[in-house]
C-alpha cells in the first residue's frame, strides 16, 4: 500500500514540476544600447526643430535606462520626461491618448493621481510586435504634441532593431 502512495506522490510531483515549467514567461525588454539610441535620436529630432528637451527611456517596468538632456533644456524637463516615460510604459499607451481618454471619461480622472503618472503628451511606448518593452518620455518642447512627435521620430530611427 505504501508503494502506491509513493508512486502517487511521485506522479503528482512530476505533474506539478511540468506545470511550473510551463508558467515561466520569457519577456522582451529594453537594452541599454537601444535606449541610448532612442534617447539620442529623440533629442536630435527636437533639436532640429529648435526645441531644447530631455528624453528619458525606461524599460518595461518603468526603470530608467537612458537620459539625454539637450543644452539649455529646462530643469523641469528631467522630471517631466521621466514621468511621461513611466506613465506610457505602465499604461502601455501614449500619454496624449491617455490624457484624451481621461478628458472624455471623467470617471477615469483618478488615473492622474497614480504616483509617478503625468498625463501630458510626450510619452510613447516602445513595442516589439504588440509587446511593450519600454517607453520614451520627452519634456521641453512648447506642447505635448510636439514632445510626442520627437519621441515618435526617436522610435522610428531604431525600427529595424525592434524585431
Amino acid at each position: 500500500m505504501r508503494s502506491i502512495h509513493y508512486a502517487t506522490a511521485l506522479v503528482l510531483s512530476l505533474a506539478t514540476l511540468g506545470a511550473s515549467a510551463q508558467s515561466v514567461r520569457v519577456e522582451k525588454n529594453m537594452s541599454l544600447e537601444l535606449a541610448s539610441k532612442i534617447a539620442a535620436a529623440t533629442v536630435a529630432a527636437c533639436s532640429a526643430d529648435k526645441f531644447n528637451v530631455t528624453a528619458t527611456v525606461v524599460d518595461r517596468d518603468g526603470g530608467v535606462r537612458a537620459v539625454y538632456r539637450a543644452d539649455n533644456a529646462g530643469p523641469h524637463t528631467l522630471a517631466a520626461s521621466q514621468a511621461k516615460a513611466f506613465t506610457s510604459a505602465s499604461g502601455k499607451n501614449t500619454t496624449l491618448a491617455m490624457w484624451e481618454g481621461v478628458q472624455k471619461n471623467p470617471a477615469a480622472a483618478n488615473v492622474a493621481m497614480i504616483p509617478g503618472y503625468l498625463l501630458l503628451g510626450g510619452g510613447v511606448p516602445v513595442k516589439v510586435d504588440d509587446e511593450v518593452i519600454g517607453a520614451v518620455g520627452v519634456g521641453g518642447a512648447p506642447g505635448g504634441h510636439l514632445d510626442e512627435k520627437c519621441a515618435m521620430a526617436g522610435i522610428a530611427s531604431v525600427q529595424d532593431m525592434l524585431k
